[in-house]
């Protein structure tokens, strides 16, 4: 059963009962036991749910490619009243890029390293329309212009290599739109980007949808990216479809406890870590040869009743006209939000942790050319606080990081930490006391863990590098106890990190981290590639853990409403300099630096009754650090730019408070008079 707006006109993408097979020679796993949907022309619908649940593997059905193994076993899947299962090879090229396209996760799945950009798009319109060489290139050309890239006829000539992630992506889309196709398929087409970048390439489909009159399949972990572009959506849970309606009414009145708890998840930039905590939905997916019978959901859900919700009949049922829900408890389930109590913070004496004192880093690039990945970084961090670096790819966050971490050394400056300056110091050359205080949480755990060896391996090795327990059954006995902390069963230890899920995976490197008890752990985006449910749980148990033990953070993120809700302290960085810092209260308020306010311009509300906030838009891309322009670094993008002065003078320190700087060339007292673009326009 599926829901469709009460208008007189065929779906443009019509999904019934469609189950998704792949067979093996030994054993058949069902991927899609039975999912129906529909698509109406000029919809944006947006398909929910943590990894696993088949969204790609839908998208992928759609389009034909399920590979050798993968078999659509059952249903239908039509797209303009035409059945494309069981279509031939010659009907589904048709369709492909002519009539259906796709934008990939990672743009580089879609472009060929050893071709011209130009070369690769004008290959849609010499195949899909039959246009010459030189009208497909004229072609390509006027849509790398609709996409916003800049000098478009430079583009042309480039390689895939040559271009920024983002730039990457805007050439996939079109790619994708330069058939004009009547439904686009976008599986996840914003993770990894920055929130800048990430706001330009929604702003761009939603505007080239309105151009094009084309159809959007949007599948998405984001629900704040799907509250704003969606009209419609469907959470998907374990390969069946758990809840549909419309976008304000699914995040208005959301009807199934996963939807509840997916939106639980979410971080609110109205709250923080002393207000609210982030309720992380227990358990996981289950795999598809263990789907429990009745509601799948059901070994997660604090609502389960055995006898009621474990009958194999359930099926979506209308909540409302425009709303549809898989659970027979959904009526007397509250719909009023849990109320979290608040974190009780324990008062401990500040003093400070590590401080940094202009601290440079320099890259020589031939004989002339210098990369200034960080100039004149001055910070510090209290004892048990938690200092977020925030800014755009590029900005020199993860290069502070290795500073720190001693993975890299500074050109100059200092960062005092026990009395020692360690800014020139790599870890080899550290005292060992020093090595055991600083830890990093890296943003692919795989980065942490050997694959060759268990996932306690890494534990086990740093209590004994750091002598923090003597003897095999004291350092066994240590290693449980963190597996207990990070919330993992012992059991875990001995897996190899194949075995584990992404977020066991980044559990086991907050474990190692704190193995060796730092007074001061590094955090570079460690939950970034995680699902919302993931991120919230392990954010909570790294909340947690950090007030627990007193360990002062730094904590590195591209997430502002994940900054808002962690962070003591803000840093917030652009080509290698500090914008503006402050408390997370000054930064999220009231007379923020321009850089910053684009940054929280372009965080997405989950919220779809919330009033219109102010969209800052920034214009062309970040300067090359080699380089940067003589004035501020910002100027060529700003959208409160004063004049010649922020080209050729270097913007004066603001001091808006004992805690807040701002380095702008704007007044201070018309700084402090800007109100926070956070603020819904109609309350500003």
């Amino acid at each position: 059963m599926s829901i469709t707006p009460s208008i007189d006109r065929e779906p443009v993408l019509d999904i019934e009962n469609l189950r998704i097979e792949f067979r093996g020679k030994s054993e058949t796993v069902v991927a899609i036991p039975d999912l129906s949907f529909k698509v109406m022309p000029g919809e944006s619908y947006g398909l929910v749910g943590e990894s696993g649940c088949g969204k790609s593997t839908t998208a992928m059905a759609i389009m034909g490619y399920l590979g050798a193994t993968g078999i659509v076993a059952g249903g239908s899947i039509r797209f303009n009243g035409k059945q494309l299962v069981d279509a031939s090879p010659k009907e589904l090229r048709s369709v492909r890029g002519r009539q259906i396209a796709m934008v990939y996760q990672d743009p580089m799945s879609a472009l060929n390293p050893v071709k011209t950009i130009g070369a690769q798009l004008a290959e849609v319109p010499l195949l899909h329309i039959g246009a010459s060489k030189k009208d497909a290139m004229a072609m390509a050309e006027a849509m790398l212009a609709d996409v916003r890239l800049p000098d478009p006829g430079d583009m042309m000539k480039r390689y895939p290599h040559q271009l920024s992630g983002g730039q990457q992506q805007r050439v996939v889309i079109a790619m994708a739109l330069l058939a004009k196709p009547s439904l686009l398929l976008l599986d996840e087409p914003t993770t990894g980007l920055d929130v800048t970048v990430e706001a330009a390439v929604i702003d761009l489909i939603a505007e080239l949808r309105q151009r094009y009159s084309t159809s959007l399949l949007f599948i998405s972990h984001n629900l704040g990216l799907i509250a704003e572009s969606c009209d419609r959506l469907g959470i998907m849970y374990s390969g069946q479809m758990v809840e549909e309606g419309t976008t304000s009414e699914v995040f208005r009145r959301p009807k199934h406890p996963y939807t509840r708890g997916l939106i639980d998840c979410i971080p609110d930039i109205a709250g923080d870590k002393r207000s609210r905590t982030l309720a992380a939905i227990p358990g996981s997916i289950p795999l598809p040869q263990e789907r429990p019978q009745g509601c799948l959901f059901g070994p997660r859900c604090s609502s389960f009743v055995s006898g009621l919700c474990d009958r194999p009949d359930l099926a979506l049922e209308p909540a409302t006209e425009e709303h549809l829900v898989r659970c027979v408890r959904w009526q007397e389930i509250s719909a009023a939000e849990a109320t979290v109590a608040p974190v009780e913070t324990q008062m401990i004496a500040k003093s400070t942790a590590i401080t940094l004192s202009d601290v440079n880093r320099l890259y020589p690039v031939g004989r002339q050319k210098t990369v200034k990945a960080n100039e004149a970084v001055s910070f510090e961090a209290a004892t048990a606080e938690i200092v977020a670096l925030v800014g755009e790819s590029g900005c020199g966050k993860s290069t502070l990081a290795r500073i720190v971490t001693g993975l890299d050394k500074a050109t100059s400056g200092e960062i005092r930490m026990a009395g020692e300056n360690i800014a020139e110091l790599r870890a080899g050359e550290r005292p060992r006391a020093l090595l055991q205080q600083i830890q990093m949480i890296f943003q692919n755990p795989d980065s942490t863990l050997n694959p060759s060896h268990s996932a306690a391996f890494s534990i086990r090795r740093s209590i004994k590098k750091f002598g923090i327990r003597k003897g095999k059954a004291e350092i066994e006995q240590r290693v449980r106890e963190l597996l207990e902390m990070v919330r993992l069963s012992p059991a875990v230890a001995d897996r190899k990190p194949n075995q584990l899920s992404g977020g066991q995976k980044q559990r086991i490197a907050i474990a190692r981290a704190f193995a060796a008890e730092p007074s001061l752990i590094v955090a570079d985006e460690p939950v970034s590639a995680l699902d919302v449910s993931v991120q919230a749980a392990v954010v909570t148990l790294l909340l947690d853990i950090q007030r627990e033990k007193h360990a002062t953070m730094l904590f590195i993120s591209h997430d502002l409403a994940l900054v808002r809700h962690v962070a003591d302290k803000v840093v917030v960085m652009y080509l290698g300099k500090i914008m503006e810092q402050g408390t997370v209260e000054e930064v999220f308020g009231e007379g923020a630096h321009p850089y910053t306010e684009a940054l929280l311009s372009a965080i997405r509300s989950p919220h779809p009754d919330e009033a219109p906030r102010e969209r800052i838009r920034l214009s062309g891309e970040t300067p090359s650090p080699v380089n940067v322009p003589a004035g501020c670094r910002f100027s060529t993008r700003c959208h409160r730019k004063l004049g010649s002065i922020c080209d050729t003078a270097p913007p004066p320190l603001r001091k808006m408070s004992e805690t807040h700087e701002i380095l702008c060339h704007i007044d201070q007292a018309d700084l402090a008079a800007r109100p926070s673009v956070l603020v819904s326009a109609d309350k500003a």
